[in-house]
């Protein structure tokens, strides 16, 4: 599963230590960002495999999980 890379690009920040500062400055891999936008194309024309839209609903929840933890980063800089 190509998702598994997008796991392991968050594994990977997680592990080395982050601060507010770099949690809100993440951004996927150019990888990451192009298969996401692969697989949004073909959503939107109907061209999904299941494989596929299991993958983008991984995708999904990693981006939906990164979103609370900028908004959480916010409020801890903004509490400082």
């Amino acid at each position: 599963m190509i998702a598994t890379t997008a796991y392991q690009e968050i594994i990977d920040f997680i592990a080395s230590g982050t601060s507010p500062e770099t949690v809100i400055q993440f951004r996927p891999s150019n990888t990451t960002q192009k298969r996401v936008s692969e697989l949004l194309h073909k959503e939107k024309n109907g061209a999904l495999t299941p494989e596929e839209q299991s993958e983008m609903e991984n995708y999904m929840l990693i981006e939906h999980l990164m979103r609370l933890a900028k908004a959480r980063a916010r409020q801890l800089m903004k509490n400082e």
